[in-house]
């Protein structure tokens, strides 16, 4: 149970932590880059699945892959881009902060219930396939909504 707590701990810190972050990249204009890198620098958490505990079987991938698509959707719904100028710049969600607070608890809920049916490396595991499935549509309807303002700006489409 102890991991439990700290996992969970560790969560709310990371929630807190991205959206920091997120009303930070709102004042600065967005960027390929930095819509890409995140998924890129979380998979190296793949890694973990060299040590057998972390392993969970295909069945927990397409479910958890599953949750994770589905979460994605909301977030997906929450991230707009606006042109300021001639840069696009992330759009401020008032709903994000709340709906990460709402993502969060229901992971937690769902770990706390789960903690008792799964071995903790496995159950880290299924989160970690959890929170990729979710970050990566994400970032790509981001991308793809991205490219699609950067190609409009520099066609000199009007964009009022």
């Amino acid at each position: 149970m102890n991991y439990v707590l700290a996992s969970t701990v560790g969560a709310v810190g990371m929630a807190i932590f991205v959206t920091f972050m997120r009303m930070k990249a709102a004042k600065k204009p967005a960027s390929a880059k930095k819509i890409i890198l995140p998924p890129i620098f979380m998979s190296t958490g793949a890694l973990m699945f060299i040590f057998p505990m972390f392993r969970v079987h295909s069945l927990q991938i397409i479910e958890a892959l599953t949750v994770g698509m589905l979460f994605s959707i909301l977030l997906i719904k929450t991230s707009k881009f606006e042109v300021r100028g001639r840069e696009i710049f992330l759009k401020r969600s008032k709903a994000f902060a709340f709906i990460l607070i709402g993502l969060l608890i229901v992971r937690v809920i769902a770990k706390l219930v789960l903690s008792s049916s799964f071995d903790v490396g496995e159950l880290g595991g299924m989160f970690w396939i959890l929170a990729f499935g979710m970050i990566v549509p994400w970032r790509v309807a981001m991308y793809v909504q991205f490219r699609k303002l950067q190609n409009e700006l520099h066609s000199g489409t009007n964009m009022n």
